[in-house]
Parts: structure tokens; sequence; C-alpha cells
């Protein structure tokens, strides 16, 4: 067998947290929920939640803020209290990650020293995370040094008001680049990070398509490329925040939220699907992107993670009721048609995805889904993806009519990459993808969409080393 072909694991996980009941509940035992028994990744499904904390949005340091909404007054104690209850309701030993921005962690005023507080209490009662989050853009705006300098105030600042040595086993970056990943690693000794938005272009002004979409250690030249060997390696797994309908996600940007609209961020994100379609169309949709990895991709991973980040101010933005309804039905939804779901800190699953892998030798990761029906998840539309060290490939057919299976994106990672120059809030630099041989966005002559016979003699000879089965 090639050293490279994928063999799935059947490893069982030899236990998992059995708490019983939170803090929100009679029956407690704090001593069981901050000294879990191991889990294993495999044979295990995982969500990985945040609660992000801001004053405006898409601001990504104390005096850079791109956007002069202030969300201050929508940041209340109670809203963060409604949000965690609705969480816990019928999931009571999940955990999950605060990330807060620099203004957030510093804000005096009454509400945030309240939301401070009640996060402190959190990680202490429940095993929370307490995470710093530079809004979703720093590396578009901000010098690398910049940046490592922040977030090292800013776990400082966590540590500070948390107590007790706390510090965080993850950062929330949105994108940070490879130099913002190795200080994480080598300075502050924290070997995970939220640091790629997987698929996103041409949204938010910006985007980092080119990635693999599930956990990978970076590589030195390029956030997005995973590392090939120990010359490139950097010891800081790179986890995606939102887990995308993978139809939906091949395309460029979006137009609307309607049905007959297109949005590439479809997912199990809250504003893309329950603020989208509302609560019973939102929820379909946010089912069917977790069954992409709960139920087919755990028969081909060995394991299945999800990952979803929602805003405070949502509370407020869109109304409690609302808001928390959809927060309950995605995780009461999750837990009731997955049981064995382990909702866990990023950090958590960072230290869990690092156990199992040292290196990026020995991942394969391979996805299949036909679309929902719902808007442009197009429920003819057929897509397999295949995710390796060397490379990543898309195959998108209509199995409706039984056509043959495109190659829509073939991403190589063996190939020498370029981040860009340090940015400045002056001259930001919103480009951070890696596309290079075809990209699933289709906006190159070279992107359209061609069969597998049809690539170069390179291209078919490294598919081949992978997926023989793909070559026949």
């Amino acid at each position: 067998m090639d050293r490279r072909t994928f063999v799935k694991s059947s490893a069982i996980s030899t236990a998992g947290l059995a708490v019983g009941q939170s803090n929100l509940f009679k029956g407690f035992d704090p001593f069981l929920l901050n000294n879990p028994a191991p889990l294993q990744l495999n044979g295990n499904r995982f969500v990985t939640f945040c609660i992000m904390v801001r004053t405006t949005p898409w601001e990504v340091s104390r005096d850079v803020k791109l956007h002069p909404r202030d969300e201050a007054a929508w940041h209340t104690l109670e809203g963060v209290r409604w949000m965690r209850e609705a969480f816990a309701k019928n999931n009571p030993d999940g955990r999950l990650t605060w990330g807060f921005t620099l203004n957030a962690l510093e804000d005096k005023r009454k509400n945030y020293v309240e939301i401070r507080n009640y996060v402190a209490e959190c990680q202490q009662k429940y095993g929370d995370e307490v995470s710093y989050f530079p809004g979703y853009f720093p590396a578009m705006y901000l010098p690398r040094e910049r940046i490592n300098r922040e977030m090292t105030e800013a776990i400082q600042t966590i540590t500070d008001f948390v107590g007790n040595g706390y510090r965080p086993q993850a950062i929330m970056g949105g994108f940070l680049s490879a130099n913002n990943l190795q200080y994480l690693a080598e300075k502050e000794h924290i070997h995970t990070a939220h640091a790629v938005i997987w698929s996103q272009f041409n949204i938010d002004g910006g985007g980092a398509d080119g990635s693999p979409s599930y956990p990978f250690y970076p590589s030195k030249e390029h956030f997005c490329k995973p590392a090939q060997g120990s010359k490139d390696f950097i010891d800081c797994v790179n986890l995606d925040g939102w887990t995308m309908d993978f139809i939906c996600a091949r395309r460029s940007g979006a137009i609307g939220q309607q049905l007959d609209g297109y949005n590439s961020r479809r997912g199990v994100g809250p504003l893309e699907t329950y603020h989208g379609w509302g609560l019973d169309l939102g929820h379909r949709e946010v089912m069917h992107t977790q069954s992409i990895h709960f139920d087919k991709g755990f028969e081909l991973n060995g394991f299945g993670w999800v990952t979803n980040i929602w805003e405070a101010q949502l509370v407020y933005e869109f109304g409690k009721d609302f808001i928390c309804s959809a927060l309950e039905m995605w995780v009461t939804g999750t837990k009731k048609r997955w049981p064995d779901t382990h909702f866990v800190t990023f950090g958590e699953y960072g230290n869990i995805w690092r156990n199992q892998y040292k290196t990026n030798d020995k991942w394969n990761y391979r996805f299949e889904e036909r679309g929902s029906g719902l808007g442009d998840s197009y429920n003819n539309l057929e897509i397999k993806w295949f995710m390796n060290k060397e490379f990543r490939l898309a195959l998108l057919r209509d199995w409706h009519q039984n056509t043959p299976d495109m190659v829509i994106d073939f991403t190589r990672y063996d190939l020498t990459a370029k981040e860009p120059a340090d940015p400045s809030p002056e001259h930001p630099d919103k480009n951070w993808s890696l596309i290079n041989e075809i990209n699933q966005k289709g906006l190159r002559p070279q992107d359209k969409p061609r069969l597998i016979k049809e690539l170069d003699k390179t291209a078919k000879d490294l598919i081949a080393g992978y997926y023989p089965e793909l070559m026949r």
C-alpha cells in the first residue's frame, strides 16, 4: 500500500465526559467537569462553539474599528447569560469558548466588567475557555509584529481577570498569518488557533480561500498551506471557525439572503441560516450541513467535527426570543440526532487533534455531500472533497443526470506559497487566498471544470498516489 493511501482508523474513544448535570441544574459535580476523562479523536463527534464579545463590528485593535456601529449597549450580563443558558439547557456538560476583542477585554464600563466576571465564573464552573478574538481580519489590517504584541497583552489581561494563573489553550484569530501562529507556538506556548475561515472569498471585503477545512499544522510560508516537513512546520493547529455547506461554499461572495439568491457562507452560521431563512428552514440547513460531517464524514474519516461562532450582540440585534430559541434549537437538535456529540472548547479540540496527529503526514480528509435542496444547495449536485498534506481536490457532478465527475478545485500544497507583506490600517491587504492550479470559485479561465483525465501528468500522478481509484 502506498504510504499516502488513506486508511480509516477504527480506534474508539476510551471514555467521554460524564457530568450529568451542569451548575444550572441540581446534582452538579464540579470535580468531574474540571477533571474530564480524556477523549480520543477517532470514534467521536465534536462541536466547537464560540460566543464573541466586542464593542463594534470588525474591531481588529483598540483604535482600528472597521465599522462605526457602537454595540456597547447590546452587550449585557443578562444577554450573555441568556445565551449560555440556551446552550446548556439540553447540553449540561457542554463547554464553549468565549472570545473577547481587545476593547471588550479592557472596557471599564459596568456591563463589560460584569460580563468578564460572569465568564470567569463560567470558566471555573463549567470548564469554558476564555480567549482573545482580535476581530475577524487582523492579518488584513495590522502588521505582524503588532498582532503578536497585542496577543501577548490580551493573554495577560485574561490571566489577570480569570485568576489562578489561567491561560487559554487557543486564540480566536479569524485570519492570522503564519508568523502569528509561529509566535503563538514558540513564544506563548499556545498550540491551537482559529486562524482561517474556510472558503471565505469576496465576503466582508476580503478572504482567504485555499486551505483544508479540517485541522492542519500550517507552513511557515502561508497560513492556508499545510506544512510539508520539519523545515516549514509550525506547531500550532489551524482551525476553521464555521462549518460550511460545501455546495454553497464553491460560490464567490453572496447575493442576498433570500431563497433565490446565493450565499457562499451558508452552513451552520446563524446569520446565513436562522436569520436568513427563519427557524424552520434555517434549522434544516444547519442539520444538513452537520450531517455531512457526522454521518458520511464520520464514516469516511473516523471522526466528525463541526465548528461555529455566534456574536453576543445577536440577542439584542434580533431579539432574545429568536436568537436564544435558535441557539437552543441547534444544540438540542444536534444532541438529539447525534447524542454522543461532545461540545468542547477550541483549545480542547486542538489538543485532542494534536494527540492523534504529530505531523501532517497521516491525516487524509474526505467528504461527500448531496445538496439539501434549499437555496443554492442544489439537490441535483453531488460534491466530493479530498484533502491531504500535498493537495486538496474537489469533484462535482449532477447525480440526477448521472454526469461525470468534474474537477472544480485542485489546490497544490507542494508548491511554494507566499503571504502578502505587512499591511496597515491605511493600506490593508484583503486578499490572503492560496490559489494555484484550479480554484472552486471559478473566477479565472483556468478554473473551468474539467475531467481528471484532462489534467496534466504531474497532477494525475499526484492524485493517483493518494486516490488510485479516481484514476480508473
